[in-house]
């Protein structure tokens, strides 16, 4: 009997088991409030599929990737991102691309892509480039992880890990980057912060930072630059 039960349980177990691969899909945007709604047409995704009879190839077409972002900007970057909101041929695809310029000493601030791993390659000038582990372990800071980059050096930011990119040089620097989804977003840290919407309460974000109330009130009066 106790060896049936056994058989029986390992049964169950492998059931169970095979079950739970069959996974939902990573979301594609913030968040996705249910409605009992059959007339409702937004997916999961975020988009309604086009007709297969009207589709054409300007559906996967895209141009403009040569002309360099608008860097006359306190952060001196801009990123051009070409994501399913503007090549529509990209749904349910699961990539997208950005083009980043940055002017001499420019910054693409720290920031976290939700939704996707990042592929950077450096065409033009030099960055400091780097990202940060969460979790860290007991009496652990959350470790750093930076490097130079170069003409025709790559560098991967895991998904969902805080990273920037930092030009180094005294001439522009432009890198394209790949990502692991059609609609990566993107958190800007400050922005997100204390340039939110309504503002974070100021005792909050100053218990949080260990500053003065005061402080957090200045930094929440700036206008946080979107170099997206």
């Amino acid at each position: 009997m106790a060896l049936k039960s056994f058989v029986l349980i390992i049964a169950i177990l492998a059931v169970v088991t095979s079950i739970s691969h069959a996974s939902d899909p990573s979301p594609l945007q913030d968040f996705c409030v249910a409605v009992n709604d059959s007339m409702t047409t937004v997916f999961v995704n975020g988009k309604v599929c086009k007709d297969p009879k009207v589709v054409t190839a300007d559906d996967f077409f895209k141009s403009g990737l040569n002309v360099p972002g608008n860097t006359s900007n306190k952060l001196g970057s801009a990123v051009t991102a070409v994501n399913v909101n503007n090549l529509p041929g990209l749904n349910t695809l699961g990539i997208s691309l950005a083009r980043i310029d940055y002017a001499p000493y420019g910054l693409n601030p720290p920031h976290t892509h939700p939704r996707g791993t990042e592929v950077l390659v450096v065409l033009e000038g030099t960055l400091y480039v780097g990202f940060v582990l969460s979790n860290p372990g007991p009496n652990m800071k959350n470790k750093l992880f930076t490097k130079i980059l170069h003409p025709g050096d790559v560098f991967v930011f895991p998904i969902g890990l805080i990273h920037f990119q930092f030009n180094v040089g005294k001439t522009k620097a432009i890198a394209f980057a790949g990502l692991s989804s059609q609609n990566p977003g993107v958190i800007t840290i400050a922005n997100a912060v204390f340039g939110s919407d309504p503002p974070i309460n100021d005792d909050v974000l100053a218990k949080a930072f260990q500053v003065d109330k005061k402080v957090v009130d200045y930094l929440q009066s700036q206008f946080w630059w979107d170099n997206n």
